[in-house]
């Protein structure tokens, strides 16, 4: 039978990843694919380039030809830049004549490291060659968790905006009363945490909805919340507790002469003239101040209550004003 005469160009096509070498173990020729993995490979030896793992031997030509047409699994040496570092390969190889070698190389379970290590695409490879469908399974594989984070990250956003809603007043953007009785909670579980408690009702409110509409009343909250919002620290809270009725809780405070001076601070600056389409509307506050450790059992329930009769004292005796609960005198706190 007559030899057949194959061009360079054929066998780098369907071989991209195969190199010939001589006697010597020299590398005369390397595929496309090779030598994008481990540039500069002719004219290197054999050895240099390549360590043979299974079976556990040197890379020479004489140990290559004692197991030809047998799988080998080969490590990259690196190069002088290190790029070829940790990849593995399997291989194998045939004599080819003249005292030349043939070894042709493929990935095992390394591909998808080595495809994203070395930048390698669909053209780096033989078109029947089977890793072409582990590329495309990658790719699929990649677009659907592409979509599946961004469909993840709308849920997430969706699910954070739902639970922010659920805790927040839509017309304030403080919380909402559900929010605060979960913070009280927690605080009350929390006994060696002190904390006071400042209950707000907005004076003359009633006037300014009758007056000039809810409208106007909706614009007097919004500006209510703001000044709140000023006059607390980062880890205080505020809350909208009623149409007109607010909640400011100061996490570890226990001095209620600071709670009277931030109370008369909030009601002067609500009492300034806040503008509505040309009209000014005017309100002020009444608060009820009590503190933590004031009571032996500082309950959520209790505080509320002696926040709220603090308030209504305040209102009774002329509005626009702050009063502090009086601390129970039978109480062993």
């Amino acid at each position: 039978m007559n030899e057949l005469s194959v061009g360079t160009h054929v066998i780098d096509a369907g071989l991209p990843m195969h190199m010939v070498c001589d006697a010597a173990g020299t590398v005369l020729h390397a595929g496309p694919t090779l030598e994008r993995i481990r540039p500069g490979l002719v004219g290197q030896n054999m050895e240099t380039a390549f360590r043979i793992v299974l079976p556990c031997m040197p890379a020479t030509m004489s140990n290559l030809l004692d197991h030809q047409g047998e799988r080998m699994f080969l490590e990259v040496v690196a190069d002088q830049d290190g790029a070829a570092e940790q990849t593995k390969l399997r291989g194998v190889c045939f004599a080819i004549g003249g005292g030349m070698v043939l070894l042709n190389f493929f990935f095992g379970t390394d591909v998808a490291r080595a495809v994203i290590r070395h930048g390698l695409t669909a053209r780096h490879f033989a078109p029947f060659d089977p890793t072409m469908e582990l590329l495309f399974l990658m790719e699929a594989r990649d677009v659907i968790l592409k979509e599946f984070k961004q469909v993840s990250g709308r849920l997430d956003e969706a699910r954070k905006s739902a639970e922010k809603q659920a805790v927040t007043d839509a017309l304030t953007g403080l919380l909402n009363r559900r929010a605060l009785d979960e913070q009280l909670q927690n605080l009350a579980d929390r006994r060696s945490k002190t904390y006071a408690l400042m209950h707000l009702d907005l004076d003359f409110f009633k006037s300014v909805n009758d007056t000039y509409g809810h409208a106007a009343g909706d614009c007097v909250l919004e500006k209510v919340g703001i000044i709140l919002r000023e006059q607390v620290r980062s880890d205080d809270l505020v809350a909208r507790v009623g149409g007109d009725e607010f909640v400011l809780v100061f996490n570890n405070c226990d001095d209620v002469g600071l709670m009277q001076r931030i109370a008369q601070r909030i009601i002067a600056r609500l009492e300034e003239p806040i503008s509505f389409e040309g009209n000014t509307c005017r309100i002020s506050g009444s608060i009820g101040i009590t503190l933590s450790s004031y009571y032996a059992d500082p309950s959520p329930t209790r505080m509320m209550a002696e926040a709220d009769a603090a308030l209504y004292a305040s209102k009774k005796n002329g509005r626009s004003r702050a009063t502090v609960a009086a601390r129970p005198a039978s109480e062993d706190v």
